[in-house]
């Protein structure tokens, strides 16, 4: 007899052990998301309609206080939540891995529900900068995507793991198409006494319940292998710990010189162009995308909420074409080519949508951003091979992450205040300013594949010569 029939539950208890892994939460909490994502852009908008001031049209005046509403959301989404993932992640480091899951899923529980009880009883929309908070304090998006990289890599081995972690960003991509597609027709929903955006944000704040539910009582955390190195945030406690306990190698050694043996054998050169580079497309891309909600919201476009869903999706859609991209690219060419691939893809696109005037022309620029998501990741990769000691590797990409934090802090205001000010003659101007940013992201990556290659050369010509 088969196994299956000497225990005929044994399927059963399979196909259950699905729903106590990793991504059965990813696509409960980026279903939420998506949902989220376009209620809010919705209920921002329709909350706004009236508003005008003096010697603006009623359209600039919208668009104006529609753009100070998320420069300030945005900001307090990305300043809060530092310490209290660095907390999560010395929690995670201590054994309790699904703090960083379990914790920040209660922030976006409460942000949803948040937006909600706004839209049901008819709450000031400013009520959702505290929901912001909430969410922040949590630890957010800082601490839940590390905490779900690190249980996705749990029980993998070295050679699996990348394969992993890109199942995850795939399942992350698709998860958010579906979602963005149904979003806009779930909208317009509604009941005769609570009006659009009720049964969307229901959805929406169920998901998020259910999705917590998952991860405190099914989700399963195996034993983390010896071999593995978390390489997120915990890297700055570790720093914190290694500069400051005295007994780390022997009795003889001191901080400094355990520090300064970090960085013996650090390509320097490469590491600051490589954060350059990070650095200047971060900005690049993250203040294109911070006004993009605001600009298809504007005549000629006008985007409904069904549009707006559509729109949502495309952006999605690039987590998987970047995906499939980094799979067909790296049979051929090598990561500072894949990097440049990723930014022209990017800076050609949102060139293009400096120009947008239908919504067939934005689909057009988002389809030339299908490889813009490659850049960022193959970077980390870049930076990580920079750094000789394993030690070192999570303290050099927080470092990364820290500097990707300042570039936040500082594209949200500007690019805000750039698009505000050219609304009356050149909305597009923010997206022009962001395609020479990325072109100008493209030379330190240029510089480090020309030193690669020389230093390739170098070694091939130095072999030949022992030879």
């Amino acid at each position: 007899p088969s196994p299956r029939e000497l225990c005929p539950c044994s399927h059963k208890l399979r196909s259950f052990a699905v729903f106590r892994q990793i991504e059965p939460i990813i696509v409960l909490e980026q279903l939420g998301s998506t949902l989220f994502d376009t209620a809010l852009q919705m209920v921002v908008r329709d909350r706004t309609a009236n508003i005008t001031e003096p010697g603006h049209s009623s359209e600039e005046s919208q668009q104006t206080a529609i753009t100070n509403f998320y420069m300030t959301y945005n900001l307090i989404i990305k300043l809060t939540p530092i310490i209290p993932a660095l907390v999560l992640a010395s929690l995670s480091d201590r054994g309790w891995r699904k703090a960083p899951i379990v914790v920040p899923l209660s922030g976006y529980l409460l942000s949803r529900l948040g937006l909600l009880l706004v839209v049901i009883f008819g709450l000031p929309l400013k009520l959702m900068f505290a929901a912001a908070v909430v969410f922040g304090l949590s630890g957010g998006f800082s601490a839940y995507w590390p905490g779900v990289m690190t249980l996705a890599s749990l029980g993998s081995t070295a050679a699996d793991r990348s394969k992993v972690m890109m199942r995850v960003e795939l399942v992350y991509g698709v998860t958010g198409v579906v979602g963005s597609l149904v979003s806009g027709h779930l909208f317009l929903l509604y009941s005769s006494s609570l009006g659009n955006g009720t049964v969307l944000l229901s959805v929406s704040t169920l998901l998020n319940l259910l999705c917590l539910i998952f991860a405190v009582a099914l989700l399963q955390v195996s034993a983390l292998p010896s071999s593995y190195l978390t390489v997120t945030v915990q890297g700055f406690l570790q720093l914190y710990r290694w500069c400051s306990d005295e007994t780390y190698d022997d009795a003889n050694s001191s901080r400094y010189t355990r520090l300064a043996g970090c960085f013996t054998g650090i390509n320097m050169v490469n590491v600051v162009l490589l954060f350059a580079a990070a650095f200047l497309y971060d900005f690049a891309v993250g203040g294109a995308i911070e006004v993009l909600g605001s600009f298809v919201l504007k005549s000629p476009l006008s985007w409904t909420a069904t549009q707006v869903g559509y729109g949502n999706a495309a952006g999605c859609g690039i987590f998987v074409t970047s995906f499939l991209g980094v799979i067909m690219f790296r049979k051929c060419v090598g990561d500072e080519t894949m990097i440049l691939i990723g930014m022209l893809s990017f800076a050609v696109g949102i060139y293009v949508m400096s120009f947008v005037t239908t919504t067939s022309l934005f689909y057009v620029a988002r389809l030339l951003n299908l490889f813009a998501l490659i850049p960022m990741p193959t970077i980390r990769a870049l930076v990580s091979q920079q750094v000789p000691a394993s030690r070192c590797a999570g303290i050099a990409l927080t470092c990364l992450q820290m500097t990707l934090k300042v570039a936040g802090i500082v594209y949200i205001p500007a690019f805000t205040k750039i698009y505000q000010n050219s609304l009356t003659w050149f909305p597009g101007l923010v997206f022009m300013i962001s395609s020479v940013i990325t072109v100008i992201s493209m030379i330190p990556i240029s510089i480090v594949g020309c030193r690669s290659a020389q230093r390739q050369q170098y070694e091939k010509c130095s072999g030949k010569t022992n030879v």
